[in-house]
Protein backbone atom coordinates (compact mmCIF):
# COMPACT_ATOMS: atom_id res chain seq x y z
CA UNK A 1 0.00 0.00 0.00
CA UNK A 2 1.33 3.44 -0.94
CA UNK A 3 2.07 5.99 1.76
CA UNK A 4 -0.21 8.55 0.11
CA UNK A 5 -3.21 6.28 0.74
CA UNK A 6 -2.25 4.75 4.10
CA UNK A 7 -4.85 4.97 6.87
CA UNK A 8 -3.81 7.05 9.88
CA UNK A 9 -3.52 4.00 12.14
CA UNK A 10 -0.76 2.57 9.94
CA UNK A 11 1.39 5.69 9.85
CA UNK A 12 2.90 5.81 13.34
CA UNK A 13 5.20 2.85 12.88
CA UNK A 14 6.23 3.96 9.42
CA UNK A 15 7.17 7.42 10.61
CA UNK A 16 9.50 5.95 13.21
CA UNK A 17 11.05 3.73 10.56
CA UNK A 18 11.47 6.66 8.17
CA UNK A 19 13.26 8.64 10.87
CA UNK A 20 15.70 5.81 11.43
CA UNK A 21 16.25 5.45 7.69
CA UNK A 22 17.06 9.16 7.43
CA UNK A 23 19.60 8.88 10.24
CA UNK A 24 21.13 5.74 8.75
CA UNK A 25 21.48 7.54 5.42
CA UNK A 26 23.74 10.08 7.06
CA UNK A 27 21.23 12.80 7.85
CA UNK A 28 21.86 14.21 11.31
CA UNK A 29 18.53 16.00 10.99
CA UNK A 30 15.33 14.08 11.72
CA UNK A 31 12.16 14.60 9.66
CA UNK A 32 10.15 15.63 12.71
CA UNK A 33 12.64 18.40 13.46
CA UNK A 34 12.14 19.94 10.04
CA UNK A 35 8.35 19.74 10.20
CA UNK A 36 8.39 21.34 13.66
CA UNK A 37 10.66 24.11 12.35
CA UNK A 38 8.28 24.74 9.44
CA UNK A 39 5.43 25.01 11.92
CA UNK A 40 7.46 27.49 13.95
CA UNK A 41 8.14 29.59 10.87
CA UNK A 42 4.62 29.70 9.46
CA UNK A 43 2.25 28.55 12.18
CA UNK A 44 -0.14 25.62 11.92
CA UNK A 45 -3.47 25.39 10.15
CA UNK A 46 -4.95 22.14 11.56
CA UNK A 47 -5.55 19.45 8.96
CA UNK A 48 -3.62 21.32 6.27
CA UNK A 49 -0.20 20.99 4.67
CA UNK A 50 2.76 22.42 6.56
CA UNK A 51 4.43 23.65 3.37
CA UNK A 52 2.93 24.62 0.02
CA UNK A 53 -0.33 25.08 1.91
CA UNK A 54 -1.87 27.43 -0.65
CA UNK A 55 -2.71 25.45 -3.76
CA UNK A 56 -5.07 24.53 -6.57
CA UNK A 57 -6.12 21.09 -7.81
CA UNK A 58 -6.15 20.07 -11.46
CA UNK A 59 -6.56 16.98 -13.61
CA UNK A 60 -5.61 15.78 -17.05
CA UNK A 61 -3.38 13.27 -18.76
CA UNK A 62 0.18 12.63 -19.84
CA UNK A 63 1.26 11.03 -23.10
CA UNK A 64 4.85 9.89 -23.04
CA UNK A 65 7.01 9.37 -26.08
CA UNK A 66 8.23 5.90 -26.95
CA UNK A 67 11.51 7.60 -27.84
CA UNK A 68 12.16 7.60 -24.09
CA UNK A 69 12.56 3.80 -24.25
CA UNK A 70 16.24 4.33 -24.99
CA UNK A 71 16.55 5.60 -21.42
CA UNK A 72 13.77 4.01 -19.36
CA UNK A 73 11.38 1.07 -19.33
CA UNK A 74 8.81 3.08 -17.34
CA UNK A 75 5.19 2.56 -18.40
CA UNK A 76 4.88 6.33 -18.26
CA UNK A 77 6.37 6.45 -21.75
CA UNK A 78 4.23 3.80 -23.46
CA UNK A 79 2.72 6.30 -25.86
CA UNK A 80 -0.72 5.77 -24.28
CA UNK A 81 -2.56 8.42 -22.23
CA UNK A 82 -1.94 8.20 -18.49
CA UNK A 83 -4.43 9.90 -16.12
CA UNK A 84 -2.89 12.63 -13.95
CA UNK A 85 -3.98 14.32 -10.75
CA UNK A 86 -2.09 17.59 -10.31
CA UNK A 87 -1.63 20.25 -7.68
CA UNK A 88 -0.19 23.73 -8.24
CA UNK A 89 0.98 25.62 -5.20
CA UNK A 90 2.86 28.47 -3.59
CA UNK A 91 5.78 27.56 -1.31
CA UNK A 92 5.39 28.31 2.38
CA UNK A 93 3.01 27.49 5.19
CA UNK A 94 1.01 30.72 5.27
CA UNK A 95 -2.41 30.19 3.64
CA UNK A 96 -2.81 33.97 3.25
CA UNK A 97 0.50 34.51 1.46
CA UNK A 98 -0.13 36.84 -1.51
CA UNK A 99 0.38 35.43 -4.98
CA UNK A 100 2.84 38.24 -5.69
CA UNK A 101 5.32 36.80 -3.15
CA UNK A 102 8.76 35.93 -4.49
CA UNK A 103 8.37 32.33 -3.40
CA UNK A 104 8.72 29.26 -5.60
CA UNK A 105 5.65 27.90 -7.35
CA UNK A 106 5.14 24.15 -7.26
CA UNK A 107 3.73 21.53 -9.61
CA UNK A 108 2.99 18.10 -8.11
CA UNK A 109 1.83 15.24 -10.32
CA UNK A 110 0.43 11.80 -9.60
CA UNK A 111 0.50 9.62 -12.70
CA UNK A 112 -1.90 6.66 -12.48
CA UNK A 113 -0.29 3.88 -14.45
CA UNK A 114 -1.80 0.52 -15.45
CA UNK A 115 -2.04 -2.13 -12.74
CA UNK A 116 -2.47 0.39 -9.94
CA UNK A 117 1.10 1.67 -10.17
CA UNK A 118 1.82 5.29 -9.30
CA UNK A 119 4.54 7.70 -10.33
CA UNK A 120 4.94 10.99 -8.50
CA UNK A 121 6.82 14.08 -9.62
CA UNK A 122 7.11 17.14 -7.36
CA UNK A 123 8.68 20.19 -8.92
CA UNK A 124 9.44 23.89 -8.47
CA UNK A 125 9.57 26.74 -10.95
CA UNK A 126 13.19 27.45 -10.00
CA UNK A 127 15.98 25.47 -11.70
CA UNK A 128 17.76 24.93 -8.37
CA UNK A 129 16.73 24.26 -4.78
CA UNK A 130 17.66 26.42 -1.79
CA UNK A 131 19.50 23.77 0.22
CA UNK A 132 22.12 21.15 -0.55
CA UNK A 133 21.38 19.28 2.69
CA UNK A 134 18.47 18.85 5.10
CA UNK A 135 20.54 20.78 7.67
CA UNK A 136 20.51 23.91 5.52
CA UNK A 137 16.75 23.70 5.09
CA UNK A 138 16.27 23.24 8.84
CA UNK A 139 18.54 26.18 9.59
CA UNK A 140 16.62 28.35 7.12
CA UNK A 141 13.30 27.56 8.79
CA UNK A 142 14.80 28.46 12.16
CA UNK A 143 16.19 31.70 10.75
CA UNK A 144 12.87 32.85 9.27
CA UNK A 145 10.89 32.10 12.43
CA UNK A 146 9.18 35.36 13.50
CA UNK A 147 10.57 37.20 16.49
CA UNK A 148 7.75 37.36 19.10
CA UNK A 149 8.57 41.02 19.72
CA UNK A 150 8.15 42.14 16.11
CA UNK A 151 6.19 39.37 14.41
CA UNK A 152 8.87 39.32 11.72
CA UNK A 153 12.10 37.35 11.21
CA UNK A 154 15.16 38.76 12.94
CA UNK A 155 17.28 40.48 10.22
CA UNK A 156 20.49 39.54 12.01
CA UNK A 157 19.56 35.86 12.04
CA UNK A 158 18.73 36.00 8.34
CA UNK A 159 22.04 37.71 7.60
CA UNK A 160 23.94 35.09 9.60
CA UNK A 161 22.10 32.27 7.85
CA UNK A 162 22.99 33.56 4.38
CA UNK A 163 26.62 34.10 5.35
CA UNK A 164 26.99 30.59 6.76
CA UNK A 165 24.95 28.73 4.10
CA UNK A 166 26.18 29.64 0.61
CA UNK A 167 24.18 26.73 -0.80
CA UNK A 168 21.02 28.77 -0.15
CA UNK A 169 22.03 31.70 -2.33
CA UNK A 170 21.47 30.50 -5.91
CA UNK A 171 17.73 29.92 -5.53
CA UNK A 172 17.31 33.17 -3.60
CA UNK A 173 19.10 35.07 -6.36
CA UNK A 174 16.94 33.43 -9.03
CA UNK A 175 13.77 34.48 -7.22
CA UNK A 176 15.10 38.01 -6.77
CA UNK A 177 15.91 38.26 -10.48
CA UNK A 178 12.60 36.87 -11.80
CA UNK A 179 9.21 38.38 -11.10
CA UNK A 180 6.42 35.90 -10.32
CA UNK A 181 4.28 34.58 -13.20
CA UNK A 182 0.74 35.80 -13.96
CA UNK A 183 -0.49 32.18 -14.03
CA UNK A 184 0.68 28.73 -13.08
CA UNK A 185 0.27 28.01 -16.79
CA UNK A 186 3.14 30.37 -17.60
CA UNK A 187 5.87 28.68 -15.55
CA UNK A 188 8.34 25.95 -16.35
CA UNK A 189 8.70 23.44 -13.51
CA UNK A 190 11.95 21.68 -12.67
CA UNK A 191 12.46 18.31 -11.03
CA UNK A 192 15.40 19.93 -9.15
CA UNK A 193 17.06 16.60 -8.34
CA UNK A 194 18.98 14.07 -10.41
CA UNK A 195 17.15 10.81 -11.09
CA UNK A 196 18.08 7.50 -12.68
CA UNK A 197 16.32 6.21 -15.76
CA UNK A 198 16.73 2.46 -16.29
CA UNK A 199 15.91 0.85 -19.62
CA UNK A 200 14.96 -2.72 -20.53
CA UNK A 201 18.64 -3.65 -20.86
CA UNK A 202 19.16 -2.41 -17.26
CA UNK A 203 21.32 0.42 -18.53
CA UNK A 204 21.14 3.47 -16.27
CA UNK A 205 21.12 7.09 -17.42
CA UNK A 206 21.35 10.10 -15.13
CA UNK A 207 18.61 12.60 -15.93
CA UNK A 208 17.02 15.79 -14.79
CA UNK A 209 13.58 16.78 -16.02
CA UNK A 210 11.53 19.89 -16.48
CA UNK A 211 8.07 20.73 -17.84
CA UNK A 212 8.03 23.63 -20.29
CA UNK A 213 4.71 25.49 -20.84
CA UNK A 214 3.37 25.63 -24.36
CA UNK A 215 1.68 28.90 -23.34
CA UNK A 216 5.17 30.33 -22.89
CA UNK A 217 7.02 31.50 -19.80
CA UNK A 218 5.82 34.92 -18.65
CA UNK A 219 6.42 37.20 -15.67
CA UNK A 220 4.45 40.04 -14.16
CA UNK A 221 5.96 43.46 -14.76
CA UNK A 222 6.90 45.59 -11.76
CA UNK A 223 3.78 47.68 -12.35
CA UNK A 224 1.58 44.59 -12.64
CA UNK A 225 2.95 43.30 -9.35
CA UNK A 226 1.55 46.38 -7.63
CA UNK A 227 -2.00 45.81 -8.90
CA UNK A 228 -2.22 42.01 -9.29
CA UNK A 229 -3.93 41.41 -5.95
CA UNK A 230 -3.35 38.64 -3.43
CA UNK A 231 -5.22 35.69 -4.95
CA UNK A 232 -5.04 35.66 -8.74
CA UNK A 233 -3.19 32.40 -9.44
CA UNK A 234 -6.03 29.98 -8.77
CA UNK A 235 -8.64 31.80 -10.83
CA UNK A 236 -6.15 32.38 -13.65
CA UNK A 237 -5.55 28.62 -13.93
CA UNK A 238 -9.23 27.72 -13.62
CA UNK A 239 -10.14 30.23 -16.32
CA UNK A 240 -7.31 29.20 -18.62
CA UNK A 241 -8.13 25.48 -18.36
CA UNK A 242 -11.79 26.30 -18.99
CA UNK A 243 -10.93 27.90 -22.31
CA UNK A 244 -8.81 25.08 -23.75
CA UNK A 245 -6.40 22.41 -22.47
CA UNK A 246 -3.15 23.69 -20.96
CA UNK A 247 -0.02 21.82 -22.00
CA UNK A 248 3.58 21.41 -20.92
CA UNK A 249 6.33 19.52 -22.76
CA UNK A 250 8.39 17.19 -20.60
CA UNK A 251 12.07 17.66 -21.43
CA UNK A 252 14.90 15.47 -20.17
CA UNK A 253 18.45 16.63 -19.70
CA UNK A 254 20.80 13.67 -20.08
CA UNK A 255 23.75 13.67 -17.73
CA UNK A 256 27.27 12.47 -18.41
CA UNK A 257 29.96 11.00 -16.21
CA UNK A 258 31.10 13.55 -13.66
CA UNK A 259 27.86 15.54 -13.55
CA UNK A 260 26.66 16.44 -10.07
CA UNK A 261 24.20 13.81 -8.83
CA UNK A 262 23.67 14.72 -5.19
CA UNK A 263 23.37 18.52 -5.00
CA UNK A 264 20.10 20.16 -6.11
CA UNK A 265 21.54 23.68 -5.73
CA UNK A 266 23.80 23.23 -8.76
CA UNK A 267 22.76 23.11 -12.40
CA UNK A 268 24.26 21.02 -15.18
CA UNK A 269 26.05 22.63 -18.16
CA UNK A 270 23.71 24.03 -20.82
CA UNK A 271 25.28 21.90 -23.54
CA UNK A 272 23.92 18.64 -22.13
CA UNK A 273 21.63 16.68 -24.47
CA UNK A 274 17.95 17.69 -24.29
CA UNK A 275 15.18 15.25 -25.24
CA UNK A 276 11.43 15.89 -25.37
CA UNK A 277 9.77 12.79 -23.93
CA UNK A 278 6.10 13.63 -23.55
CA UNK A 279 3.31 16.15 -23.09
CA UNK A 280 1.27 16.92 -19.98
CA UNK A 281 -2.27 18.17 -20.64
CA UNK A 282 -4.38 19.81 -17.93
CA UNK A 283 -8.01 20.18 -18.96
CA UNK A 284 -9.62 21.22 -15.70
CA UNK A 285 -8.66 23.00 -12.51
CA UNK A 286 -10.58 23.66 -9.31
CA UNK A 287 -10.16 24.90 -5.70
CA UNK A 288 -8.39 22.26 -3.63
CA UNK A 289 -10.93 22.02 -0.80
CA UNK A 290 -12.63 18.65 -1.23
CA UNK A 291 -10.97 18.02 -4.58
CA UNK A 292 -8.93 14.92 -5.35
CA UNK A 293 -5.47 16.41 -4.95
CA UNK A 294 -6.17 17.68 -1.44
CA UNK A 295 -5.68 14.31 0.25
CA UNK A 296 -2.73 13.11 -1.81
CA UNK A 297 0.73 13.04 -0.26
CA UNK A 298 2.86 13.83 -3.30
CA UNK A 299 5.85 11.81 -2.09
CA UNK A 300 8.64 12.20 -4.69
CA UNK A 301 9.98 8.72 -3.94
CA UNK A 302 6.82 6.99 -5.15
CA UNK A 303 8.18 5.66 -8.42
CA UNK A 304 7.19 2.98 -10.89
CA UNK A 305 9.69 0.60 -12.49
CA UNK A 306 12.30 2.21 -14.71
CA UNK A 307 12.81 5.34 -12.60
CA UNK A 308 14.90 5.48 -9.43
CA UNK A 309 16.27 8.15 -7.09
CA UNK A 310 19.85 9.33 -6.92
CA UNK A 311 21.70 9.64 -3.62
CA UNK A 312 20.75 13.30 -3.27
CA UNK A 313 20.32 13.73 0.51
CA UNK A 314 17.55 16.32 0.08
CA UNK A 315 15.57 14.06 -2.26
CA UNK A 316 15.88 11.09 0.11
CA UNK A 317 14.89 13.26 3.07
CA UNK A 318 11.76 14.65 1.46
CA UNK A 319 9.86 11.35 1.64
CA UNK A 320 10.06 10.85 5.43
CA UNK A 321 9.47 14.57 6.06
CA UNK A 322 6.38 14.49 3.85
CA UNK A 323 5.19 11.42 5.74
CA UNK A 324 5.44 13.22 9.09
CA UNK A 325 3.47 16.17 7.73
CA UNK A 326 0.93 13.88 6.08
CA UNK A 327 0.39 11.96 9.30
CA UNK A 328 -0.33 15.20 11.15
CA UNK A 329 -2.77 16.27 8.45
CA UNK A 330 -4.68 13.00 8.61
CA UNK A 331 -4.89 13.34 12.37
CA UNK A 332 -6.41 16.81 12.05
CA UNK A 333 -3.37 18.38 13.70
Amino acid sequence: MKINTLPHCALAGLLAIFSQVAIAAGNAVEPGQVVTAIEGAFGVTPGERRNHIKGTCAAGEFVGSQDAAAYTRSALFSGKPVPVVARFSLAGGNPKLPDTARNPRGMALEFRLPGGQLQHMTMLNTPVFGAATPQTFLDQMLAVRPDPATGKPDPEKLKAFKASHPDSLAQAQYLADHNPPPSYANSAYFGIHTFKFINKANKTALVRWRFVPQDGEKSLSDDELKTAGANFLEQALISRAGQAPVRWDMVLTIGVAGDIEDNPTLTWPNERKQVKVGTLTIDKAMPQKGAECERINFDPLIMAGGIAPSNDPVLLFRSPAYAVSFGKRLGGM
